[in-house]
């Protein structure tokens, strides 16, 4: 992973590349926020929906990916306050890192989008150990069922 330190909602700042140990590290497009309507043309992008059904899905599996000793770090472009609204909003059991501009994701050349003039995040999930890629998840077909698929390739 490459070596940035990125602000999370829970106040640290973080580099996947020094975390010890197992992580999955899902990088996702967007967040929406109740009241704020969602960049023009989102309903028409195959993909861009699901980011919440998945963070919700590894929030609702975190104590069994840390059963495994394993973390779990969610990560798009959006600022760090955007994602603290979502964290408490939806009470998610782990981090959100905002890479808002954009040196994680341009140091591994993961793949973007174009919406109302602006650039997000295609759905990869990485399996990362002692801050080395181990497995890449990419295209990710259901985002509510990554956590899960996440946690049977850690388990076996």
């Amino acid at each position: 992973m490459p070596d940035y330190f990125l602000p999370s909602t829970d106040g640290i700042f973080r580099s996947l590349a020094r975390e010890k140990g197992r992580a999955v590290c899902f990088f996702y497009p967007y967040t929406g926020q109740p009241g704020v309507p969602d960049p023009v043309g989102w309903d028409e992008i195959p993909g861009a929906h699901g980011s919440t059904p998945q963070a919700l899905a590894f929030s609702k599996s975190y104590g069994s990916f840390l059963n495994l000793n394993v973390k779990v770090f969610g990560v798009s472009l959006q600022e760090g306050e955007w994602q603290r609204e979502f964290v408490t909003r939806t009470g998610l059991a782990f981090p959100l890192l905002s890479d808002h501009h954009g040196a994680v994701s341009t140091a591994l050349q993961l793949p973007r989008f174009q919406a109302a003039a602006q650039s997000f995040l295609t759905r990869v999930t990485l399996i990362v150990n002692d801050g080395e890629i181990t497995h890449v998840k990419f295209p990710i077909a259901s985002p509510a069922e990554d956590a899960a698929q996440c946690f049977e390739l850690l388990r076996s």
